[in-house]
């Protein structure tokens, strides 16, 4: 039970930090308006590290079902994998209504639908199925076939969190003008479904028909990582 509570809590942490920095920097009314893209990456960033730190030792801080997919993979040990997906799903609709919660007086305030959709989950900047599909897997991939492979050459203790924030920091920074870079289904469809439930002013429509990009691009990358960590592993 505590693995799952920890997945929960963590993905809440992840997307109330994550998500938070967004509304923080693009709703209307809000008093870091335009601070921009940097300010959001190095947040998402940190969004990671936090929960990671705090709830690493008790389930991994997977917080990702494409990252708890492809581990099992790996090790072939599937057992956790419904409770784990389940309970980062929850933990990211949770942590989607607490950021309405938070900036509540600025949603109702906004009127842009688009703006208040983006505080909750990902979108294309040229909306193109198959090339944002590509966007979601190769980001993906590189995470985690980073995080399968450093796990297994790690010799400095204490620098898994340096090497999330960095890898997260990095994956925005290089990769994220396309889609979002989402690279989490959790974080992109929990937040989306809590963004069609709430109450929010002037939101207009939750964008479903994009929503299983961020879904299934991060599960193929994932897996695909997966299968090319194994490959060099046999080979060394």
């Amino acid at each position: 039970m505590a693995i799952y509570l920890a997945e929960f809590l963590g993905t809440m942490f992840l997307i109330l930090l994550g998500d938070g920095v967004v509304a923080n920097v693009c709703l209307n009314k809000s008093g870091m308006k335009g601070a921009g893209s940097i300010q959001i990456t190095l947040a998402w960033a940190a969004a990671v590290l936090v929960p990671a730190t705090i709830f690493g030792t008790v389930s991994g801080a997977h917080f990702n079902p494409a990252l708890t997919i492809a581990l099992a993979f790996v090790s072939g040990d599937f057992s956790t994998v419904p409770g784990y997906i389940a309970a980062q799903l929850l933990g990211a609709i949770v942590g989607g209504i607490l950021v309405w919660l938070h900036f509540k007086p600025h949603y109702d305030a906004e009127e842009n639908a688009g703006t208040i959709l983006g505080t909750f989950s990902t979108g294309p900047a040229i909306p193109h199925t198959g090339w944002n599909l590509v966007s979601e897997i190769i980001g993906t991939f590189v995470l985690v076939f980073a995080l399968i492979n450093f796990a297994a050459n790690q010799s400095v203790p204490g620098a898994a969190q340096l090497i999330v924030f960095v890898l997260i920091m990095s994956i925005g920074m290089s990769l994220g003008g396309t889609t979002g870079y989402a690279i989490n289904p959790a974080r992109d469809l929990g937040p989306r479904i809590a963004h069609a439930i709430l109450p929010i002013p002037n939101k207009g429509d939750s964008n479903w028909g994009y929503s299983w990009i961020p879904v299934v691009g991060p599960v193929i990358g994932g897996l695909l990582a997966a299968v090319a960590s194994q490959a060099i592993a046999f080979i060394y």
